[in-house]
Protein backbone atom coordinates (compact mmCIF):
# COMPACT_ATOMS: atom_id res chain seq x y z
CA UNK A 1 0.00 0.00 0.00
CA UNK A 2 1.10 3.55 -0.73
CA UNK A 3 0.69 4.55 2.93
CA UNK A 4 3.09 1.89 4.16
CA UNK A 5 5.47 2.70 1.33
CA UNK A 6 5.53 6.38 2.29
CA UNK A 7 5.99 5.55 5.99
CA UNK A 8 8.87 3.23 5.14
CA UNK A 9 10.43 5.94 2.99
CA UNK A 10 10.16 8.49 5.82
CA UNK A 11 11.81 6.06 8.26
CA UNK A 12 14.61 5.31 5.80
CA UNK A 13 15.14 9.05 5.27
CA UNK A 14 15.49 9.67 9.03
CA UNK A 15 17.88 6.77 9.60
CA UNK A 16 19.90 7.54 6.46
CA UNK A 17 20.24 11.19 7.48
CA UNK A 18 21.47 10.29 10.95
CA UNK A 19 23.88 7.85 9.32
CA UNK A 20 25.36 10.88 7.58
CA UNK A 21 25.27 12.88 10.82
CA UNK A 22 27.16 10.33 12.90
CA UNK A 23 29.56 9.49 10.06
CA UNK A 24 30.86 13.04 9.81
CA UNK A 25 30.26 14.29 13.36
CA UNK A 26 33.53 12.87 14.67
CA UNK A 27 35.69 14.34 11.85
CA UNK A 28 34.19 17.78 12.58
CA UNK A 29 35.08 17.58 16.28
CA UNK A 30 38.22 15.47 15.85
CA UNK A 31 40.84 18.09 16.81
CA UNK A 32 38.80 18.98 19.90
CA UNK A 33 38.03 15.38 20.93
CA UNK A 34 41.63 14.16 20.71
CA UNK A 35 43.00 17.18 22.58
CA UNK A 36 40.47 16.65 25.38
CA UNK A 37 41.11 12.91 25.73
CA UNK A 38 44.92 13.18 25.48
CA UNK A 39 46.54 15.87 27.62
CA UNK A 40 49.35 17.85 25.97
CA UNK A 41 48.94 16.01 22.66
CA UNK A 42 51.66 16.63 20.07
CA UNK A 43 50.91 17.27 16.40
CA UNK A 44 52.17 13.80 15.48
CA UNK A 45 50.02 12.14 18.16
CA UNK A 46 47.01 14.16 17.02
CA UNK A 47 47.46 12.92 13.46
CA UNK A 48 48.00 9.31 14.54
CA UNK A 49 45.02 9.04 16.91
CA UNK A 50 42.79 10.95 14.48
CA UNK A 51 43.79 8.53 11.74
CA UNK A 52 42.93 5.53 13.92
CA UNK A 53 39.52 6.96 14.82
CA UNK A 54 38.65 7.73 11.21
CA UNK A 55 39.98 4.53 9.66
CA UNK A 56 38.42 2.19 12.24
CA UNK A 57 35.00 3.74 11.64
CA UNK A 58 35.34 3.15 7.91
CA UNK A 59 36.64 -0.36 8.50
CA UNK A 60 33.50 -1.07 10.54
CA UNK A 61 31.41 0.51 7.78
CA UNK A 62 33.01 -1.87 5.28
CA UNK A 63 32.18 -5.03 7.19
CA UNK A 64 28.80 -3.66 8.28
CA UNK A 65 27.60 -3.19 4.73
CA UNK A 66 28.62 -6.72 3.77
CA UNK A 67 27.39 -8.35 7.00
CA UNK A 68 24.01 -6.63 7.08
CA UNK A 69 23.53 -7.09 3.35
CA UNK A 70 23.86 -10.83 3.99
CA UNK A 71 21.56 -10.64 7.03
CA UNK A 72 19.02 -8.73 4.95
CA UNK A 73 18.84 -11.65 2.54
CA UNK A 74 18.65 -14.18 5.39
CA UNK A 75 16.43 -12.79 8.17
CA UNK A 76 14.60 -10.06 6.26
CA UNK A 77 15.32 -6.47 5.27
CA UNK A 78 13.31 -4.90 8.12
CA UNK A 79 14.78 -6.91 10.99
CA UNK A 80 18.33 -6.48 9.73
CA UNK A 81 17.66 -2.75 9.23
CA UNK A 82 16.45 -2.33 12.83
CA UNK A 83 19.52 -4.12 14.21
CA UNK A 84 21.87 -1.95 12.13
CA UNK A 85 20.21 1.34 13.12
CA UNK A 86 20.04 0.34 16.79
CA UNK A 87 23.75 -0.46 16.77
CA UNK A 88 24.92 2.91 15.45
CA UNK A 89 22.36 4.90 17.46
CA UNK A 90 23.09 3.37 20.86
CA UNK A 91 26.87 3.29 20.45
CA UNK A 92 27.10 6.93 19.43
CA UNK A 93 25.10 7.90 22.49
CA UNK A 94 27.59 5.94 24.60
CA UNK A 95 30.52 7.75 22.97
CA UNK A 96 29.38 10.98 24.61
CA UNK A 97 30.20 9.47 28.03
CA UNK A 98 33.67 8.10 27.23
CA UNK A 99 36.92 9.33 28.78
CA UNK A 100 39.32 7.06 26.86
CA UNK A 101 40.43 7.58 23.27
CA UNK A 102 40.93 3.82 22.93
CA UNK A 103 37.26 3.23 23.75
CA UNK A 104 36.27 5.93 21.26
CA UNK A 105 38.13 3.99 18.56
CA UNK A 106 36.41 0.73 19.59
CA UNK A 107 32.90 2.18 19.64
CA UNK A 108 33.45 4.04 16.38
CA UNK A 109 34.33 0.72 14.76
CA UNK A 110 31.11 -0.94 15.91
CA UNK A 111 28.98 2.11 15.13
CA UNK A 112 30.52 1.97 11.66
CA UNK A 113 29.13 -1.56 11.34
CA UNK A 114 25.66 -0.15 11.99
CA UNK A 115 25.97 2.80 9.61
CA UNK A 116 27.27 0.58 6.81
CA UNK A 117 24.35 -1.80 7.24
CA UNK A 118 21.80 1.00 7.48
CA UNK A 119 22.78 2.65 4.20
CA UNK A 120 22.73 -0.62 2.27
CA UNK A 121 19.42 -1.84 3.68
CA UNK A 122 17.64 1.51 3.39
CA UNK A 123 18.59 1.58 -0.29
CA UNK A 124 17.36 -1.98 -0.81
CA UNK A 125 14.09 -1.35 1.03
CA UNK A 126 13.22 1.69 -1.08
CA UNK A 127 14.37 0.01 -4.32
CA UNK A 128 12.11 -3.00 -3.73
CA UNK A 129 8.89 -1.15 -2.94
CA UNK A 130 9.03 1.94 -5.14
CA UNK A 131 7.36 2.18 -8.59
CA UNK A 132 9.82 1.80 -11.45
CA UNK A 133 8.89 5.06 -13.17
CA UNK A 134 9.92 7.20 -10.17
CA UNK A 135 12.41 4.89 -8.43
CA UNK A 136 15.54 6.75 -9.54
CA UNK A 137 14.13 10.01 -8.16
CA UNK A 138 13.13 8.37 -4.85
CA UNK A 139 16.59 6.85 -4.43
CA UNK A 140 18.16 10.18 -5.34
CA UNK A 141 16.13 11.86 -2.60
CA UNK A 142 17.19 9.14 -0.16
CA UNK A 143 20.84 9.71 -1.04
CA UNK A 144 20.31 13.45 -0.46
CA UNK A 145 19.49 12.79 3.19
CA UNK A 146 23.08 11.73 3.87
CA UNK A 147 24.41 15.23 3.12
CA UNK A 148 21.54 16.63 5.19
CA UNK A 149 23.19 14.75 8.03
CA UNK A 150 26.51 16.32 7.07
CA UNK A 151 24.97 19.79 7.22
CA UNK A 152 23.64 18.93 10.65
CA UNK A 153 27.17 18.22 11.88
CA UNK A 154 28.22 21.69 10.79
CA UNK A 155 25.27 23.17 12.66
CA UNK A 156 26.09 21.05 15.71
CA UNK A 157 29.70 22.24 15.59
CA UNK A 158 28.58 25.86 15.75
CA UNK A 159 25.82 25.21 18.29
CA UNK A 160 27.55 22.84 20.74
CA UNK A 161 30.92 23.88 22.11
CA UNK A 162 30.89 20.63 24.12
CA UNK A 163 31.32 17.80 21.60
CA UNK A 164 29.68 15.28 23.93
CA UNK A 165 26.27 16.92 23.60
CA UNK A 166 26.40 16.53 19.82
CA UNK A 167 26.42 12.71 20.12
CA UNK A 168 23.21 12.46 22.17
CA UNK A 169 20.51 12.61 19.41
CA UNK A 170 20.94 8.90 18.66
CA UNK A 171 17.55 8.18 20.21
CA UNK A 172 15.81 9.69 17.15
CA UNK A 173 16.88 7.06 14.57
CA UNK A 174 16.43 4.40 17.27
CA UNK A 175 12.76 5.35 17.65
CA UNK A 176 12.29 5.45 13.87
CA UNK A 177 13.78 1.98 13.44
CA UNK A 178 11.49 0.40 16.03
CA UNK A 179 8.52 2.08 14.35
CA UNK A 180 9.49 0.19 11.20
CA UNK A 181 9.75 -3.07 13.14
CA UNK A 182 6.23 -2.64 14.50
CA UNK A 183 4.38 -1.18 11.50
CA UNK A 184 6.17 -2.24 8.29
CA UNK A 185 6.03 -5.69 6.71
CA UNK A 186 8.72 -7.30 4.61
CA UNK A 187 8.54 -6.69 0.85
CA UNK A 188 6.44 -9.20 -1.10
CA UNK A 189 9.34 -10.19 -3.30
CA UNK A 190 11.63 -11.03 -0.34
CA UNK A 191 8.86 -13.00 1.40
CA UNK A 192 8.11 -14.96 -1.77
CA UNK A 193 11.78 -15.63 -2.38
CA UNK A 194 12.26 -16.86 1.20
CA UNK A 195 9.32 -19.25 0.89
CA UNK A 196 10.71 -20.63 -2.36
CA UNK A 197 14.17 -21.10 -0.84
CA UNK A 198 12.71 -23.25 1.96
CA UNK A 199 11.41 -25.74 -0.58
CA UNK A 200 14.70 -26.25 -2.41
CA UNK A 201 18.41 -26.18 -1.76
CA UNK A 202 20.28 -23.19 -3.11
CA UNK A 203 24.01 -22.46 -3.28
CA UNK A 204 25.52 -19.95 -0.89
CA UNK A 205 24.66 -16.37 -1.79
CA UNK A 206 28.32 -15.43 -1.59
CA UNK A 207 29.18 -18.21 -4.03
CA UNK A 208 26.36 -16.98 -6.26
CA UNK A 209 28.00 -13.54 -6.36
CA UNK A 210 30.89 -15.00 -8.32
CA UNK A 211 28.88 -16.99 -10.83
CA UNK A 212 29.75 -16.02 -14.38
CA UNK A 213 26.56 -14.02 -15.02
CA UNK A 214 27.05 -11.97 -11.81
CA UNK A 215 30.84 -11.67 -11.64
CA UNK A 216 31.26 -8.93 -14.24
CA UNK A 217 28.63 -6.69 -12.65
CA UNK A 218 30.09 -7.37 -9.19
CA UNK A 219 33.58 -6.32 -10.25
CA UNK A 220 32.30 -3.34 -12.21
CA UNK A 221 30.06 -2.12 -9.40
CA UNK A 222 32.76 -2.57 -6.76
CA UNK A 223 35.39 -0.66 -8.75
CA UNK A 224 33.10 2.22 -9.65
CA UNK A 225 31.67 2.68 -6.17
CA UNK A 226 35.00 1.98 -4.48
CA UNK A 227 36.89 4.55 -6.51
CA UNK A 228 34.31 7.22 -5.65
CA UNK A 229 34.08 6.38 -1.97
CA UNK A 230 37.86 6.27 -1.43
CA UNK A 231 38.29 9.80 -2.73
CA UNK A 232 35.15 11.05 -1.03
CA UNK A 233 36.04 9.80 2.43
CA UNK A 234 39.68 10.82 2.24
CA UNK A 235 38.31 14.34 1.71
CA UNK A 236 35.39 14.27 4.15
CA UNK A 237 37.45 12.72 6.96
CA UNK A 238 40.27 15.25 6.72
CA UNK A 239 38.60 18.39 5.31
CA UNK A 240 37.92 19.95 8.77
CA UNK A 241 41.51 19.25 9.86
CA UNK A 242 42.82 20.68 6.56
CA UNK A 243 40.75 23.84 7.09
CA UNK A 244 42.13 24.11 10.63
CA UNK A 245 45.69 23.78 9.29
CA UNK A 246 45.22 26.86 7.09
CA UNK A 247 45.01 29.08 10.20
CA UNK A 248 48.23 30.13 11.97
CA UNK A 249 46.50 30.24 15.37
CA UNK A 250 45.19 26.89 16.71
CA UNK A 251 42.37 28.75 18.46
CA UNK A 252 40.94 29.89 15.14
CA UNK A 253 38.93 27.92 12.59
CA UNK A 254 35.99 26.47 14.54
CA UNK A 255 33.37 28.45 12.62
CA UNK A 256 35.11 27.83 9.29
CA UNK A 257 35.21 24.07 9.94
CA UNK A 258 31.48 24.04 10.58
CA UNK A 259 30.64 26.23 7.58
CA UNK A 260 32.75 24.07 5.27
CA UNK A 261 30.93 20.91 6.36
CA UNK A 262 27.55 22.62 5.95
CA UNK A 263 28.53 23.66 2.42
CA UNK A 264 29.69 20.14 1.59
CA UNK A 265 26.35 18.84 2.81
CA UNK A 266 24.31 21.51 1.01
CA UNK A 267 26.04 20.89 -2.29
CA UNK A 268 25.45 17.18 -1.79
CA UNK A 269 21.73 17.79 -1.33
CA UNK A 270 21.48 19.76 -4.56
CA UNK A 271 23.51 17.13 -6.42
CA UNK A 272 21.49 14.23 -5.04
CA UNK A 273 18.26 16.02 -5.96
CA UNK A 274 19.47 16.45 -9.53
CA UNK A 275 20.72 12.88 -9.88
CA UNK A 276 17.37 11.25 -10.68
CA UNK A 277 16.63 13.75 -13.44
CA UNK A 278 20.14 13.43 -14.88
CA UNK A 279 19.82 9.63 -14.90
CA UNK A 280 16.51 9.83 -16.75
CA UNK A 281 18.00 12.26 -19.28
CA UNK A 282 21.59 11.01 -19.69
CA UNK A 283 21.58 7.51 -18.22
CA UNK A 284 23.72 6.19 -15.37
CA UNK A 285 26.96 5.92 -17.35
CA UNK A 286 27.17 9.48 -18.71
CA UNK A 287 26.08 10.91 -15.37
CA UNK A 288 28.86 9.03 -13.58
CA UNK A 289 31.46 10.14 -16.13
CA UNK A 290 30.56 13.77 -15.44
CA UNK A 291 30.77 13.31 -11.66
CA UNK A 292 34.16 11.56 -11.67
CA UNK A 293 35.68 14.22 -13.91
CA UNK A 294 34.13 17.04 -11.88
CA UNK A 295 35.34 15.62 -8.56
CA UNK A 296 38.94 15.34 -9.73
CA UNK A 297 39.05 18.85 -11.22
CA UNK A 298 37.58 20.46 -8.10
CA UNK A 299 39.94 18.56 -5.77
CA UNK A 300 42.91 19.81 -7.77
CA UNK A 301 41.64 23.40 -7.55
CA UNK A 302 40.86 23.25 -3.82
CA UNK A 303 43.99 21.55 -2.53
CA UNK A 304 46.58 23.06 -4.91
CA UNK A 305 45.51 26.71 -4.99
CA UNK A 306 44.76 27.39 -1.30
CA UNK A 307 47.70 27.80 1.09
CA UNK A 308 45.89 30.03 3.58
CA UNK A 309 42.19 30.23 4.34
CA UNK A 310 40.02 32.50 2.22
CA UNK A 311 36.31 32.57 1.43
CA UNK A 312 36.93 31.28 -2.12
CA UNK A 313 37.18 27.85 -0.50
CA UNK A 314 33.43 27.93 0.19
CA UNK A 315 32.19 28.02 -3.44
CA UNK A 316 34.92 25.58 -4.47
CA UNK A 317 33.72 23.10 -1.84
CA UNK A 318 30.13 23.67 -2.98
CA UNK A 319 30.96 22.59 -6.55
CA UNK A 320 32.88 19.56 -5.27
CA UNK A 321 29.93 18.57 -3.09
CA UNK A 322 27.56 18.99 -6.04
CA UNK A 323 29.43 16.27 -7.92
CA UNK A 324 29.59 14.10 -4.80
CA UNK A 325 25.83 14.37 -4.36
CA UNK A 326 25.11 13.47 -7.98
CA UNK A 327 27.40 10.44 -7.70
CA UNK A 328 25.72 9.10 -4.56
CA UNK A 329 22.22 9.45 -5.96
CA UNK A 330 23.30 7.82 -9.22
CA UNK A 331 25.10 4.90 -7.58
CA UNK A 332 22.17 4.26 -5.21
CA UNK A 333 19.91 3.49 -8.17
CA UNK A 334 22.63 1.97 -10.37
CA UNK A 335 23.93 -0.83 -8.15
CA UNK A 336 20.65 -2.58 -7.12
CA UNK A 337 19.66 -2.86 -10.79
CA UNK A 338 22.73 -4.97 -11.56
CA UNK A 339 21.66 -8.03 -9.56
CA UNK A 340 18.73 -10.49 -9.26
CA UNK A 341 16.49 -10.48 -6.18
CA UNK A 342 17.98 -13.51 -4.42
CA UNK A 343 21.41 -11.88 -4.03
CA UNK A 344 20.53 -8.19 -4.38
CA UNK A 345 21.12 -7.11 -0.77
CA UNK A 346 24.24 -9.26 -0.46
CA UNK A 347 25.67 -8.07 -3.79
CA UNK A 348 24.77 -4.41 -3.26
CA UNK A 349 26.29 -4.54 0.21
CA UNK A 350 29.43 -6.08 -1.26
CA UNK A 351 29.75 -3.35 -3.91
CA UNK A 352 28.89 -0.56 -1.48
CA UNK A 353 31.51 -1.60 1.02
CA UNK A 354 34.38 -3.54 -0.53
CA UNK A 355 35.96 -0.24 -1.51
CA UNK A 356 35.73 0.95 2.09
CA UNK A 357 38.31 -1.61 3.15
CA UNK A 358 40.78 0.29 1.00
CA UNK A 359 39.18 3.55 2.14
CA UNK A 360 39.89 2.77 5.80
CA UNK A 361 43.56 2.30 4.91
CA UNK A 362 43.53 5.49 2.84
CA UNK A 363 42.07 7.60 5.66
CA UNK A 364 44.76 6.28 8.01
CA UNK A 365 47.61 6.97 5.58
CA UNK A 366 46.46 10.51 4.86
CA UNK A 367 47.49 11.29 8.43
CA UNK A 368 50.77 9.43 8.01
CA UNK A 369 51.57 11.23 4.73
CA UNK A 370 50.99 14.77 5.98
CA UNK A 371 54.66 15.46 6.74
CA UNK A 372 55.96 13.46 3.77
CA UNK A 373 53.73 15.29 1.27
CA UNK A 374 54.12 18.72 2.85
CA UNK A 375 50.66 19.25 4.30
CA UNK A 376 47.11 17.89 4.49
CA UNK A 377 46.14 19.28 1.09
CA UNK A 378 48.84 17.40 -0.82
CA UNK A 379 48.17 14.20 1.15
CA UNK A 380 44.44 14.29 0.36
CA UNK A 381 45.03 15.22 -3.28
CA UNK A 382 47.09 12.06 -3.83
CA UNK A 383 44.03 9.93 -3.11
CA UNK A 384 41.74 11.92 -5.40
CA UNK A 385 43.50 10.03 -8.21
CA UNK A 386 40.91 7.32 -7.52
CA UNK A 387 38.40 9.56 -9.32
CA UNK A 388 40.41 9.06 -12.51
CA UNK A 389 40.33 5.30 -11.96
CA UNK A 390 36.54 5.46 -11.58
CA UNK A 391 36.31 7.58 -14.73
CA UNK A 392 38.27 4.97 -16.69
CA UNK A 393 36.24 1.99 -15.40
CA UNK A 394 32.95 3.78 -16.07
CA UNK A 395 34.05 4.72 -19.59
CA UNK A 396 34.42 1.02 -20.48
CA UNK A 397 31.27 -0.08 -18.63
CA UNK A 398 27.83 -0.55 -20.21
CA UNK A 399 24.63 1.16 -19.11
CA UNK A 400 22.83 -0.61 -16.24
CA UNK A 401 19.92 -2.83 -17.25
CA UNK A 402 17.56 -4.13 -14.54
CA UNK A 403 17.20 -7.90 -14.16
CA UNK A 404 13.95 -9.37 -15.42
CA UNK A 405 13.20 -11.30 -12.22
CA UNK A 406 13.17 -8.15 -10.20
CA UNK A 407 10.31 -5.99 -9.10
CA UNK A 408 12.59 -3.18 -10.14
CA UNK A 409 10.95 -3.62 -13.54
CA UNK A 410 7.38 -3.47 -12.26
CA UNK A 411 5.13 -0.73 -11.03
CA UNK A 412 3.92 -1.41 -7.51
Amino acid sequence: PAGNRNLLFAICVICYAFGGYFSTLMPVYLPVVVKELIADVSADDLNEVSAYIGSMFLLGWTFGGILFGFLGDQIGRIRAFVIAVSMYAVLNILISFLESWQMVILLRFFSGLGVGGTLVLATILVAEVWPAKSRAIALGILAVTFPIGIISTGIANNFFSDWRLAFLPGFIPLAAAFTALILIRESKEWTQLKQESLSKEEPSKYLALFESHNKKNLIQGSLIFGSMIIGLWAIFSWMPTWVQSLFPNPGQGQAERGITMMILGSGGIVGGSLSGFLINYLGHRKTLLITFAGCFVMCFIIFKTNQTFSTIIYPECAFLALFFGISQGTLSSYLPELFPTKIRATATGFCFNIGRLATAIVVFFVGALVHVMGGYGNAVLIFSITFLIGLLVTFYSPEAVAHSDSSLNKNI
